[in-house]
């Protein structure tokens, strides 16, 4: 399984190591991935192409994922960002299906995948739920997959609400599609858990308002375990908060898109407000809040915890737009490094508003000009690794909390985002999906040489 407990990429004093540069990146003949010398790729999955062991097609639009290992191979949770009506959705197996209605829409597949990236085989893991956007691992070895949508049951083509988080076993036997209500009801991103188990971290990724960083806590002396699912179901066990940075005056500054690259590695402390009606019955969680109590962000997505602390990312905030208040500042993408003991807030990477990078035709330099990170993972060496959804040219990125950035890979075959980095536990292979049309590559090279 992967490992929650790495350390944050911090020396002595707090000052951040930085990494390694990669060489430049070299175009790959077949037109797939360009990697640095020394690096290849295969690939795991196709959707469409390659085979659930039901003799199903490899369901489309990959999202986000985790690697586990069952002791000989690596085992992949992989979400499906599907809504109703996909020719390429989630099939429904027996004993997987959350709400039947919504019939092959998202879910999560489980693929098995040896030492050398071959896939020895895909099932489903979980049925019947829309639009799986990212997640995260648990402690104890499963998946916690995350629905991106408010929709309610309707009748008809939805017979159950949807918005909520739920378990993924990956052993091809447990299939539990219980609803975590604890966690609210909104348009989830990723989650991560803290290395105490008592607190779980979340993102919103909506507009109109913007969305929510949100904390759910367990009841006091209550640890979380993989029995906690039973727990979890409860819509009130618990407490969920929003977050509030605040300001120099101590009130909540209204949205991240306020703080710029002038403030970066500077701590800002947090508070945390409880949220009145996490199930959403009448009105979205993030209207429950005037601007005056919380901060909101476009786009929060990506979530990583260590030892220490959690990422969050901003993917971008676009001039013009009712998302960006009047008088705060456009931007490419923000990273976010929330401290546990300290109880602050640091911004740790900033890309400014570029249209070179945004354009991507028009950019000379194509592989130093980066745009809306989105997934983010913390390697076992304790370096992030960001995956692009922006304009034009995506990338998987290596980054330096507070120091540069470096292009890892560069999407050759259509200008599709990047989702689901993630790395084995023993560092030798990052798994990573081009969203459409749909793979899964398996990428290996001398990671340590660079990230280590």
């Amino acid at each position: 399984m992967p490992s929650l407990a790495q350390a944050s990429p911090v020396e002595k004093g707090g000052v951040f190591r930085q990494n390694k540069p990669f060489p430049p990146l070299m175009d790959d003949p077949k037109g797939v991935l360009a990697l640095p010398p020394g690096f290849k790729y295969t690939v795991v999955t196709r959707a469409g192409e390659t085979k659930l062991k039901s003799g199903q097609p490899t369901p489309g639009l990959h999202d986000g994922m985790a690697a586990f290992s069952d002791g000989r191979d690596y085992l992949l949770i992989q979400n499906h960002e599907v809504g109703s009506g996909n020719a390429l959705g989630v099939p429904q197996v027996k004993g997987t299906v959350y709400d039947e209605g919504v019939g092959a829409a998202g879910g999560c597949t489980v693929i098995s995948v040896d030492r050398n990236g071959k896939n020895r085989g895909e099932w489903v893991g979980i049925s019947g739920t829309l639009t799986n956007c990212a997640g995260g691992p648990t402690p104890w070895g499963t998946w916690m997959t995350c629905e991106e949508t408010e929709n309610k049951a309707n009748g008809t083509t939805r017979l159950k609400d949807h918005g909520y988080v739920f378990e993924v076993w990956g052993d091809g036997k447990t299939a539990n599609p219980v609803p975590l209500k604890a966690l609210g009801r909104y348009a989830h991103e990723a989650l991560a858990i803290d290395h105490d188990r008592e607190h779980i971290y979340l993102s919103e990724d909506a507009s109109g308002p913007n969305g929510l960083f949100y904390r759910w806590s367990a009841p006091r002396n209550y640890r979380l375990s993989s029995k906690s699912w039973k727990d979890l179901a409860d819509v009130d066990f618990g407490t969920l908060e929003a977050m509030a940075i605040l300001g120099d005056d101590g009130k909540p500054i209204p949205d991240v898109a306020y703080l710029t690259s002038a403030q970066l590695l500077r701590p800002f402390r947090v508070a945390w407000v409880e949220v009145p009606d996490r199930d959403a019955v009448s009105v979205s969680v993030r209207k429950q809040f005037t601007d005056g109590q919380v901060t909101r962000g476009k786009k929060f997505e990506g979530v990583y915890g260590t030892r220490d602390g959690v990422y969050v990312v901003n993917s971008y905030a676009e001039a013009g737009t009712t998302d960006l208040p009047g008088d705060a500042v456009p931007h490419d993408g923000m990273v976010w490094f929330y401290n546990y003991a300290a109880k602050t807030i640091q911004l740790v990477t900033y890309f400014p508003s570029n249209d070179a990078a945004d354009l991507g035709a028009g950019a000379r330099y194509v592989d130093y000009n980066f745009d809306s990170p989105d997934n983010v993972t913390v390697t076992p060496w304790g370096s992030l690794v960001l995956a692009e959804d922006g304009n034009a040219s995506s990338h998987v990125l290596s980054s330096t909390p507070g120091g540069p950035t470096y292009a890892i890979a560069r999407n050759m075959l259509n200008d599709s985002e990047f989702t689901g980095p993630t790395f084995s536990a023993d560092g030798k292979v990052l798994f990573v999906n081009i969203q459409t049309p749909g793979l899964t590559l398996a990428i290996t090279g001398p990671w340590r040489d660079y990230l280590g």
